[in-house]
């Protein structure tokens, strides 16, 4: 069995990997001492992958939106009943989610690790599609998506994407929309499925007081053998440096108008150790710009003209990069005015050496202090995992990060033919 061990002595932790003959790869952070565990199973493939050549073919396939995350439902669902409830009698606590970029499957649990480590593989392998089950999902999902369109932070996210992209399909509700996923089938999932959840297309995380040796053998035990196969073909329709639309507007029932704001990234690179310094200079700004301790911030606080809950981010995924933030606001569009002179003259100015030096270290003890937890640990690992980077090479990160490379992303980035702005106004 070939195994790697991988030592960060900066922060004090290792990484055992070990790659099985399908071409899946395993990785075990042991931590000494803690009560939970946590594993994950996960596949890189997500609500954008719509659009692909299944290795050994030439013809496109295009499914319908939405068929990723119908996709993870059913796999709970078993011949001898449902997945949950077999956690459930084991005593741990599972989940799944869908994102842009992929599908994860997991289970946090004190005792009888394995026992639930092997469920995990085994549901996550075998899929149970009947027609009969499908038109029942269909149902089921079909009221999450409305229960989302109701749902005012949701809208204000999804119509923000809608202002800023054209074509991506970033664009689209994870979950499709109710005529999507009517054009399901058992055939399509199957597709979806044999093309995606190929052992070379998945990696296993395991977090936790275990013993890496005995995980890697239930792995070894457990992973259906096959040979690896040819890398997926992905395909996107092409985008536009320009913005959709500068502004979208939608009337729900809120309290306070909601606003959400931000900058389309055309200059991003998706895959590597540049993807996410790019990002975490972006946070740094974002952060320098308008954090809690920034002048901008403080300023429309005491203007009020927002409150607690603003807050900012950058986003980066496959084929798609943009910053945003927003919050709540009495006047979205006399914040969106103070922000933009304000942002004007940062860019005049430049931003604040030691602002920019504070807030990378006070990002880079947060990074380090993600290590306390095993849940944090596993969801970042899976986050920049499918963009060709490990957790760890974050140290690195900050290391390489200068104060000139973030003031060029600064110049670059915040460009007002870019900025685009969502509003759910009250009923």
């Amino acid at each position: 069995m070939n195994i790697k061990t991988l030592e960060y002595k900066r922060i004090n932790e290792v990484m055992h990997v070990y790659e099985h003959s399908s071409g899946l790869k395993a990785f075990v952070i042991p931590k000494k001492g803690y009560s939970k565990k946590y594993a994950t199973f996960a596949t890189y493939y997500g609500s954008i992958n719509n659009e692909f050549i299944i290795p050994g073919e030439t013809n496109v396939t295009r499914v319908p939106d939405g068929i990723a995350h119908f996709l993870e439902h059913k796999l709970f669902e078993q011949k001898d009943g449902s997945v949950m409830d077999k956690f459930a009698e084991l005593g741990s606590s599972p989940n799944a989610y869908t994102g842009f970029g992929q599908t994860v499957y997991l289970f946090s649990c004190t005792d009888k690790f394995k026992e639930n480590f092997k469920l995990l593989l085994d549901f996550v392998q075998n899929p149970y599609i009947t027609d009969e089950s499908i038109e029942k999902e269909k149902g089921i999902i079909g009221q999450e998506i409305r229960m989302y369109q109701d749902d005012p932070n949701w809208r204000g996210y999804f119509n923000f994407l809608n202002a800023l992209y054209k074509n991506n399909p970033v664009r689209i509700d994870i979950a499709g929309t109710i005529e999507s996923i009517s054009e399901i089938d058992r055939d399509t999932l199957y597709k979806c499925y044999n093309t995606f959840y190929h052992p070379s297309n998945m990696i296993i995380h395991v977090v936790g007081d275990v013993d890496y040796m005995e995980v890697f053998e239930q792995v070894e035990a457990g992973i259906i053998k096959t040979d690896p196969k040819q890398e997926i073909k992905r395909i996107f329709p092409d985008e536009p440096n320009s913005i959709n639309k500068d502004y979208i507007e939608q009337k729900l029932p809120v309290s306070i108008p909601l606003f959400l704001m931000g900058y389309k990234d055309n200059n991003a690179v998706f895959k590597g150790k540049e993807c996410i310094m790019r990002e975490t200079a972006m946070k740094i700004i974002l952060q320098v710009l308008m954090g809690r301790s920034s002048d901008i911030y403080n300023d429309l606080y005491n203007k009020g003209l927002i409150n607690r809950t603003f807050e900012s981010d950058y986003n980066i995924g496959e084929n798609y990069a943009f910053s945003m933030f927003g919050g709540e606001s009495n006047d979205p569009e006399a914040v969106k005015q103070f922000l933009m002179e304000a942002i004007r003259k940062a860019l005049d100015k430049g931003l604040d050496k030691d602002s920019c030096k504070r807030i990378k270290q006070s990002m880079m003890g947060k990074f380090i202090k993600r290590f306390n937890s095993v849940e944090r640990i596993s969801h970042a690992f899976i986050s920049v995992y499918f963009k060709d980077v490990l957790i760890f090479d974050y140290i690195d990160i900050f290391d390489k990060i200068s104060y000139d490379y973030i003031n060029n992303i600064f110049n670059e980035h915040f460009r007002e033919e870019n900025l685009v702005m969502s509003v759910i106004k009250p009923v």
